[in-house]
């Protein structure tokens, strides 16, 4: 829907969709090495301007890209991307504590049940979705992460950025100030019934980007999915409105 007005480049992570995925048991997957992947593709493009539409784990991605080149960032898209303790329940904040914390075999043999087809379909995609409405999702979505996620050394990627998690949240304040610091045009579509990344979180960026448009629409989690239509027009209106530098 954006491609036909803005140049859109919407990579796979390490490890998961269609990009290589080193063997867990040698290569640690953490925020950081996916961003280090990130900002490399970057730089192999050329790109030296762009903005950033983060959801879920695009917040640790895209912030560490912020934080190590602000200079770069024209404008930030946040989709159900938590920056703030107020986005997190106490019970969610317990649940990536512990997933750091707790080494023990038993704690991680069960984050292995989050990359379970079970999990993926209705404690992600269709979790926040009402059963009247849930006929409006794609299936295509979970299809295409179930393809990638059919062994165990698949779904260890995925436990090893559970357990890495908390070190996003430990960098918040760092995040934080460093949105105060450069104040970029901020555009906020939140998904008001995520109960993973609560709206408080949403209305939380207006304390440090108090220009931010924010909008807290009818979805879930997965805002893009039950509303695409509804969060493209926000994003070409906000990018309408601004001018940024062209690049050849």
């Amino acid at each position: 829907m954006l491609s036909r007005y803005l140049h859109i480049i919407a990579p796979d992570y390490l490890g998961s969709g269609y990009s290589e995925r080193p063997d867990p048991d040698d290569y640690l997957y953490s925020f950081d090495r996916l961003t280090d992947h990130v900002q490399g593709l970057l730089e192999a493009l050329h790109l030296d301007h762009y903005m950033l539409y983060m959801q879920d784990f695009g917040a640790p991605v895209g912030f560490r890209l912020i934080t190590r080149h602000p200079e770069r960032v024209q404008a930030i898209i946040v989709q159900n991307a938590n920056a703030y303790l107020d986005g997190l329940t106490e019970p969610r904040r317990t649940f990536f504590r512990e997933a750091h914390d707790d080494k023990s075999p038993e704690h991680v043999a069960s984050l292995y049940a989050f990359a379970s087809r079970e999990s993926i379909i209705n404690r992600q995609y269709l979790r926040d979705v009402p059963v009247e409405r849930r006929d409006i999702m794609s299936p295509d979505s979970w299809t295409h992460d179930l393809s990638f996620l059919q062994t165990d050394k698949d779904k260890k990627i995925q436990v090893e950025l559970f357990r890495d998690y908390q070190t996003n949240i430990d960098q918040y304040e760092k995040w934080q100030e460093i949105m105060r610091q450069h104040q970029f045009p901020a555009l906020i579509v939140w998904g008001q019934r995520d109960p993973a990344f609560i709206a408080a979180g949403a209305k939380a960026y207006l304390k440090d980007l108090p220009n931010a448009e924010l909008h807290l629409i009818d979805a879930g989690h997965f805002a893009v999915e039950e509303r695409a239509a509804e969060v493209a027009q926000y994003i070409l209106q906000f990018t309408s409105k601004r001018q940024f530098p062209k690049h050849e």
